[in-house]
């Protein structure tokens, strides 16, 4: 059925809605690219508004959300409250289930993404604690895997690889922490949700965008000067190719910004892009919206053009009180909020309300209530009008905020005419936030997890720093160190409260370690802005262990071993009684080779929290990886005492079982870990091992198949299922497994060695032996590789080389030779008699 016209009344409505008068050629540009398919050449997919801060651009892109609206379109607006991609796409999720279009999928995978949230930094440094296989690739071979695991998003590392450290170190950690990532993170899906969450969400977006029945989707990105380095990325690589699926032909994005868009990512798209450049109101453009609202007398008009320079937030904010009389020009020296609030001077208290909200960065009600003193009846009332002020928005979470320009004019205004004043109403707003913290704290374990809690948090410190309380920075700058570690989003945010209350409240010291910090955040991450605060030597002692713990978690990320070391060793020098620190070092020392530096700072650590589970399962998993099986059994056993849910003892318990021979013990305990969690992919791979102990191929194969399905990048069950494939005689297969091992993993020994046997079998006998030699040269001692060279030597007629093969194994490990199947012996029969 066709849309009803609308009538001339509406349309006059809409072409006059406040604020946007000379705006006129952007909103017919951007209402044009509905009337084209987007198969039309003239059709737009992207807008981009820019222009300096007051210039009106929050107020088009709101009208243009209007529009789009208008055009039957389902639309989100997103700003600089959405701190990450994540954030952004939960924010997406929430204003169309406001319009009727749930998007459950990705809500769903958004939940298990907050969940996950605060285990990430653990995981980070949990999954380095394990190790799937006790012998592995070359150090060559397992720095190369750790570079394939870094090129797989399985990691967050914030440097470069390259020049970090050397292959010795590497050696010791690639292997372990492929499979200990599964581990921790139980499937490929949640170790994405946890460490690359855009990967996993975005195709479930664009699934779901592309189901919706509406005509069209639209989305507005706000404050992109804030929100465009990491929207912007995200959204180029989602618009451009199809690495996560297809954007719906019907979605047109509008950003807007201070600058323009950057040419080197969205300069060839000139054809998909509208370029939108606001500049301030002409004095023609000024007076038609004055007009507009009944603005009309001359002197009036010609004081706002002289206070407000063309931007359109001032302009609006005058029109908006309807002044009939400019009044008295004033104190040249007065700011202009000060003279366009003039004209509430018959209205006292709207005055006095507008200049108390600009004090808090935020608002909503109960911030309102707490800031504005007026009998209780006038409070309703004022917040509503306050609220449809044009210099007030809407942001994320149902929040309002001054647009800057409005706002820093009158924090000027206030603190200059009552310093003192000033100073109380900060301190009072502090009072007011801090109590509402303690409030929201007192059933969460770990306030700094809680979103809730460090909103109100950082809220209470931008006001004590405002008030020029003399603890308020040092305490500001231990909250940093703690924000760094609820991840980069956080430290950025932290940053930025000590930028706008140091700008705020004109305090240069305040201002310059905000500003300080959030350029090490931006160009080098967490590890910069906690080695500014160390070097300054600003912090307390606790808070320089904490900081030199988070720093030492971030080194070691970026992968710098040998610095995440000396600076867990500093953190534990400055609070001998800082658990998580040795039980972090304790990872470092099994990632250099020193299983016993590793046990004795777990040993430490359990000390210290006697009744942590999880500290005495990697304990166990240590005493695992040095070969101490009644040792690892005795810890696993208690950690399962003290936690019977945790999944990750019973599978290190089942693996000890199984090199110990133990197969009933051992398939019991990884049965409990997968009824545990039925997606467990390294219980499955272990699981294989067994089967295969118990000649069980079918088995074997079964739960390889299962583990690969759920971590299908993982090289070490790719190489195992290779091997398995290979003994079931089913060598094309067992090539395709191993060959993929080793695209994710080039120099990975023993996927060298064992597709050089599939490939002898097979008769591609050049191929074979250019594995062998790869595999024999990266571990020259590599006694089965030696075999399996031997044999293809002596198939190809090299009875020389095979000689020499055999009387190489002989010295290394004769016992390899006796496990040699009857076919091979028959085939060696000659070299073997020497």
């Amino acid at each position: 059925m066709a849309q009803a016209r609308p009538s001339l009344q509406e349309l006059i409505r809409q072409r006059s809605r406040a604020g946007f008068v000379g705006r006129s050629a952007e909103r017919a540009a951007f209402r044009a690219n509905f009337g084209t398919e987007p198969d039309d050449e003239r059709h737009r997919f992207r807008f981009h508004v820019h222009g300096n801060a007051g210039i009106g651009k929050s107020f088009l892109l709101r009208e243009l959300e209007q529009i789009a609206r208008e055009r039957g379109a389902l639309t989100a607006y997103v700003d600089e409250g959405a701190g990450s991609v994540p954030e952004a796409m939960a924010e997406i999720s929430r204003q169309f289930a406001a319009q009727g279009r749930r998007l459950k999928e990705l809500d769903r995978l958004l939940a298990a993404h907050r969940e996950r949230r605060h285990e990430a930094e653990l995981a980070a440094l949990d999954v380095l604690d394990t190790q799937p296989e006790e012998a592995g690739p070359s150090t060559g071979g397992r720095m190369v895997a750790r570079a394939g695991v870094v090129a797989a998003g399985m990691v967050p590392v914030v440097g470069p690889l390259a020049g970090m450290l050397d292959a010795e170190q590497l050696a010791h950690v690639a292997d372990r922490l492929r499979a200990s990532l599964v581990a921790r993170f139980r499937n490929h899906e949640d170790l994405q949700l946890v460490l690359a969450p855009e990967q996993v969400l975005t195709p479930v977006l664009l699934r779901e965008l592309s189901d919706t029945d509406a005509p069209w989707i639209a989305l507005f990105l706000d404050t992109y000067e804030r929100t465009g380095p990491y929207l912007d990325p995200w959204l180029h690589e989602t618009m451009t190719t199809d690495r996560h699926g297809g954007v719906p032909a019907t979605t047109v994005v509008a950003t807007a910004g201070r600058t323009p868009l950057d040419p080197s990512r969205w300069g060839g798209l000139a054809d998909f892009v509208t370029d939108l450049p606001l500049t301030p109101f002409t004095e023609t453009e000024t007076r038609g919206l004055l007009a507009a609202r009944g603005v009309t007398a001359e002197p009036v008009v010609e004081e706002v053009l002289r206070l407000t320079g063309g931007l359109p937030v001032l302009v609006s904010t005058l029109a908006e009180s309807h002044p009939t009389d400019p009044g008295a020009v004033g104190d040249p020296s007065a700011t202009a909020v000060d003279r366009f609030l003039k004209w509430e001077e018959n209205h006292p208290a709207r005055r006095a309300a507008a200049l108390a909200c600009a004090l808090p960065r935020w608002l909503d009600g109960d911030v309102f209530r707490a800031a504005v003193d007026c009998p209780r009846e006038e409070l309703e009332p004022l917040y509503a009008w306050l609220r449809g002020m044009p210099f007030v928005s809407e942001r994320g979470g149902g929040r309002l905020r001054y647009h800057d320009v409005v706002r820093a004019p009158m924090l000027r205004a206030e603190r200059r005419r009552s310093p003192r004043g000033w100073a109380e109403r900060q301190r009072s707003l502090a009072r007011t936030f801090r109590e509402w913290r303690e409030e929201a704290g007192r059933d969460v374990a770990d306030p700094w997890a809680d979103d809730t809690w460090r909103d109100l948090r950082q809220a209470e410190a931008y006001h004590l720093l405002c008030a020029g309380v003399r603890e308020a920075l040092p305490q500001a700058l231990r909250d940093f160190v703690h924000a760094c570690g609820a991840g980069q989003v956080m430290a950025v945010r932290w940053a930025r409260v000590l930028v706008d209350a140091g700008h705020d409240a004109d305090v240069r010291a305040v201002a310059e370690w905000g500003t300080e910090l959030t350029a090490e955040l931006d160009a080098e991450g967490i590890t910069a802005a906690l080695g500014l605060l160390l070097r300054r030597a600003v912090l307390d002692a606790p808070t320089q262990a904490r900081a030199r713990l988070l720093r030492g978690d971030e080194l070691r990320g970026e992968g710098a071993y040998a610095q995440a070391r000396t600076e867990y060793d500093r953190a534990v020098a400055l609070d001998p009684e800082l658990a998580v620190a040795y039980r972090n070092r304790s990872g470092i020392r099994g990632d250099l080779g020193d299983p016993d530096g590793a046990i004795a700072d777990l040993d430490r650590a359990v000390a210290l929290e006697p009744d942590n589970a999880w500290y005495i399962a990697l304990r166990g998993e240590h005493q695992r990886i040095a070969g101490r099986d009644a040792e690892a059994v005795r810890d696993l056993t208690e950690a399962l005492r003290l936690d019977p849910a945790l999944g990750f003892a019973w599978a290190s318990r089942g693996a000890t079982h199984e090199r110990a021979g133990d197969p009933d013990a051992a398939l019991a305990d990884l049965g409990r870990a997968l009824d545990l969690d039925p997606d467990y992919a390294w219980a499955y791979a272990r699981r294989a091992r067994v089967w295969r102990a118990l000649g069980e191929p079918h088995r074997q194969l079964a739960d390889l198949d299962r583990a690969l399905t759920l971590s299908p990048d993982w090289p070490w069950a790719r190489c195992e299922r290779g091997d398995a494939l290979r003994a079931a005689g089913r060598d094309e297969e067992a090539v395709a497994d191993l060959d993929v091992a080793l695209a994710l993993d080039p120099a990975y020994t023993s996927a060298h060695a064992s597709r050089g046997a599939s490939l002898t079998r097979l008769g591609r006998h050049a191929e074979a032996l250019a594995d062998l030699d790869r595999a024999l040269e990266m571990r020259p001692g590599y006694a089965w590789a030696l075999c399996r060279r031997a044999v293809l030597h002596a198939v190809t007629g090299r009875w020389e080389e095979a000689r020499a093969d055999v009387e190489r194994v002989r010295e290394l490990n004769s016992e390899t030779l006796e496990r040699l199947s009857d076919s091979d012996r028959a085939v060696l029969a000659p070299a073997l008699a020497g």
